[in-house]
């Protein structure tokens, strides 16, 4: 039986991958190294979760004899605190919509008195600028928890994050269902053991979803409804009552 969902962030809650090459770009500009990330260059470091570890992996594939020195660190921690400064400007205060369906669903979700966690690899403060404006100063107090990059040491792929999410809402991942756009993310959640949908981004879409749930363009709206019925819902949108359908009626066993 379903009994919470859990949410990643980037590029599930929002399409926000654009906004943070560019906020990375502009970081370049700013502090250095002179660099500039396209956005085919920028779909491949996706593989690596959190910031500093994308900085780090990509200064390695071009200046390895660099990359493990001070000089390097410090410049990383610069960039990565000039990048949390413009993705900051460039999403809050509801510059960046949330993708179809979210807000309703977690409206909804909320409601109906349904636990919902937090399961991202992004910072806090990127949580906080996207989410404050669409749910409110107050947003936290819409989750049982909120499990972020500062949460656990290792990243996605591995399922610390949603492993963290599972203890906070005090549920078998059996009577959970995860929502995330990319392989990485489904791949930490299914070794979690975690049903999981996935809506992917212009970024994810060639990704492989072997283990999904299901795959969706996206969750859709009343006014922005998906182009055909959605299966096991009674109209072109997902809402809570098509989730219960699908996790109730899914075999899904942990990796």
């Amino acid at each position: 039986m379903l009994k919470a969902l859990i949410f990643d962030v980037d590029g599930t809650l929002a399409d926000t991958e654009t906004a943070h090459r560019n906020a990375f770009n502009a970081a370049f500009a700013e502090v250095g190294p002179d660099w500039n990330w396209s956005e085919s260059l920028y779909a491949g470091l996706l593989d690596v979760a959190g910031g500093k570890e994308r900085l780090l992996y990509y200064w390695n594939m071009i200046n390895p004899e660099e990359a493990g020195g001070r000089r390097v660190k410090d410049m990383i921690d610069a960039v990565h605190a000039a990048k949390t400064q413009h993705y900051e400007a460039m999403v809050s205060g509801g510059k960046l919509s949330l993708r179809p369906g979210m807000l309703r669903l977690i409206r909804e979700a909320y409601a109906a008195q349904m636990p919902m966690a937090i399961a991202s690899t992004t910072t806090p403060a990127n949580i906080d600028a996207l989410l404050r404006t669409p749910l409110g100063s107050d947003w936290r107090r819409l989750f049982v928890t909120v499990c972020d990059g500062s949460t656990v040491k290792n990243k996605k792929p591995a399922p610390d994050v949603y492993l963290a999410a599972l203890e906070a809402l005090a549920l078998p991942a059996s009577e959970c269902l995860a929502f995330e756009d990319s392989e990485n993310g489904l791949r930490a959640a299914h070794a979690a053991g975690i049903a999981t949908l996935i809506t992917p981004t212009v970024y994810t879409v060639g990704h492989r979803f072997t283990d999904a749930l299901l795959v969706l363009p996206h969750l859709g709206d009343p006014n922005q409804p998906m182009g055909q019925h959605v299966p096991g819902a009674d109209q072109r949108w997902v809402d809570l009552a098509a989730l219960r359908r699908w996790h109730n009626g899914t075999l899904f066993e942990a990796a």
